[in-house]
């Protein structure tokens, strides 16, 4: 649905509280409640590495973890190489990406920042009895803020909150050229038998390509991991997008490897349900913590 009273003065001032919100957060030094085992340690005081907890990351499935890293760490979350593609109205087009990362910085128990990168994006589009066009270079920028209020130490549920704002840093043809942002609550669970659960529900702010204005994008996803063998693990998903337009739904399932207490190797394949949805993407990416 569109947003017409969402005008760019309404998402300036947006932007600016929460800037001011994230620096608040930075500046005190305050957790949000939740694991007290960590307590005391912050970017200027690293949790040490015999205290550190579990590996979590984001990926590589489509729902956002409630987890955060560490404070005074630094975990790097990388797709070494990304390949989509799609058929719609007779034009097929792919797209390439490599070295997309997500740089997440801990700085209380409870709190991180993140960024992510997109170094080398590149497209194809082949119209049915057309000649094809293709277009190369970085993409865009996302900022991203993350509190865990639950869990963040263990337990059989965990809950947190993730702010993203993105910027339109991509080559033209690339990105949406527009800020936009959204609000994301992330929970993990802890099943019988081994089985983890994740979801997540959002709502973001996304630039129209009707009206010259915002929209509001609904993003929801449900997740199901389980151990395979040994340090390997795999998982199931369902995403899903809904707002301007038909609702794009996908199939998401994939695994990983723990190679060692701060390592993970991961690949997967997201299948496209509606026909709104990429017909399929195929990834393998590495995590490193520091």
């Amino acid at each position: 649905m569109a947003i017409d009273r969402f005008t760019r003065p309404a998402l300036r001032l947006a932007l600016l509280r929460l800037g001011v919100l994230l620096l608040s957060a930075c500046s005190s030094g305050v957790a949000a409640p939740g694991g007290t085992e960590a307590g005391g340690y912050s970017w200027t005081n690293p949790t040490p590495p015999a205290r550190m907890r579990e590996l979590n990351t984001d990926r590589p499935d489509a729902t956002e973890g409630p987890f955060t890293v560490d404070p005074g760490h630094v975990q790097l979350e990388m797709d070494l190489a990304n390949y989509t593609r799609d058929r719609a109205d007779g034009v097929r087009t792919t797209e390439t990406a490599f070295a997309t990362t997500n740089l997440r910085f801990g700085l209380t128990p409870n709190f991180e920042l993140g960024i992510f990168l997109s170094p080398y994006v590149r497209t194809n589009e082949r119209p049915p009895g057309g000649p094809p066009t293709a277009r190369a270079g970085i993409g865009d920028t996302t900022l991203r803020a993350k509190w865990n209020f639950h869990g963040n130490d263990g337990g059989e549920r965990a809950f947190g909150l993730i702010v993203d704002v993105s910027l339109p840093t991509a080559a033209r043809g690339l990105g949406n050229e527009h800020v936009e942002g959204a609000i994301t609550l992330p929970i993990a669970l802890a099943l019988a038998d081994g089985w983890e659960f994740g979801a997540m529900t959002g709502v973001g702010a996304v630039r129209s390509e009707n009206t010259d204005g915002y929209r509001a994008a609904w993003t929801n996803s449900a997740t199901l991991g389980h151990e395979i063998a040994g340090a390997w693990s795999g998982y199931v998903e369902l995403f899903s997008e809904t707002g301007e337009g038909a609702p794009s739904l996908t199939f998401n399932c994939g695994a990983v490897c723990l190679l060692d207490r701060d390592t993970q190797f991961d690949f997967g394949v997201n299948l496209g349900v509606s026909r709104a949805a990429p017909d399929a993407q195929v990834f393998a990416g590495l995590t490193r913590r520091f």
